[in-house]
């Protein structure tokens, strides 16, 4: 018998997006959201496109990256009223460099959102964090805010996957978001490393999603579309389409993974889909 989360990808897709990301701005392209009401649009047009979760970073009035509660909850409270319960929103933790764990896990505590980002790597960096980060996975079993996991490696990933052998995410299935490329070194997703981290544990095991940075974004996600995986499309990681163009926007990108993702066989998962199928 198939586990829930393997009947969903079965067949269907969740379609992510990253819209902003934490370092590019509004001179890298007009249409990165950064604002709450942009953040609305962006969403409204993204859920036309087949989106089921929204990726949310937010930014200080000088465009900077910030883990502010009040900045969190005031672009949740857009995007809802605009798009009502279409959407998961995950806010995201993401140091950039500048926020320790303690400030991560306090803003997921005061803001209480649906659902989160954690880089493991700064959540549990090593075996001594390891019994205070399961503490605080345990209360977000608890609370109901649904996590996942980013690895950037196939050491992330058998590292991952004997955390969650031993039970340290309170979750038998939890959910991890595979990178491919990062900012830090500049590195554009190599299709390679989607190859190795899939096959640094039984990835069957568990719900799973790519992401991949800059011109090979559609390619690795048609990859991750066909080997059962879900997957994360945005400016956060990518503004430009398969010929080489800037994208329109972030609903382009979106439209021309679907375009090119049809003979997969996948529909979108919606919203509703994810909360009653990977979220409970």
């Amino acid at each position: 018998m198939l586990l829930p989360h393997q009947a969903l990808a079965g067949e269907r897709v969740i379609i992510m997006s990253a819209p902003n990301g934490a370092r590019r701005t509004a001179d890298d392209h007009p249409a990165l959201p950064i604002t709450p009401d942009e953040l609305a649009d962006c969403a409204q047009s993204l859920v036309e496109e087949g989106v089921s979760v929204l990726h949310l970073h937010v930014r200080d009035k000088h465009q900077r990256h910030t883990l502010d509660a009040d900045r969190y909850r005031a672009a949740i409270e857009a995007v809802r009223a605009r798009v009502g319960d279409s959407l998961v929103l995950q806010v995201t933790t993401e140091a950039v460099g500048v926020f320790t764990r303690d400030e991560q896990m306090a803003m997921v505590r005061h803001v209480r959102p649906e659902a989160v980002s954690l880089g493991l790597r700064e959540l549990c960096p090593d075996d001594n964090a390891e019994v205070e980060a399961a503490g605080f996975f345990a209360w977000l079993r608890k609370e109901k805010i649904w996590p996942q996991y980013i690895l950037y490696s196939a050491d992330d990933v058998r590292r991952f996957e004997h955390m969650r052998r031993r039970g340290v995410f309170a979750d038998e299935y939890p959910f991890c978001l595979l990178v491919m490329g990062r900012y830090s070194d500049a590195l554009e997703g190599d299709l390679s490393e989607l190859t190795a981290m899939l096959g640094a544990a039984d990835c069957r095991e568990f719900p799973w999603a790519v992401c991949c940075f800059g011109k090979h974004e559609n390619t690795a996600m048609l990859e991750a579309t066909e080997a059962g995986g879900h997957v994360r499309i945005g400016f956060e990681n990518n503004l430009w389409l398969p010929d080489g163009s800037v994208a329109r926007d972030n609903a382009q990108l979106i439209n021309t993974y679907r375009s090119s993702a049809r003979s997969c066989g996948r529909i979108p998962a919606t919203a509703d889909d994810i909360r009653n199928e990977c979220m409970n």
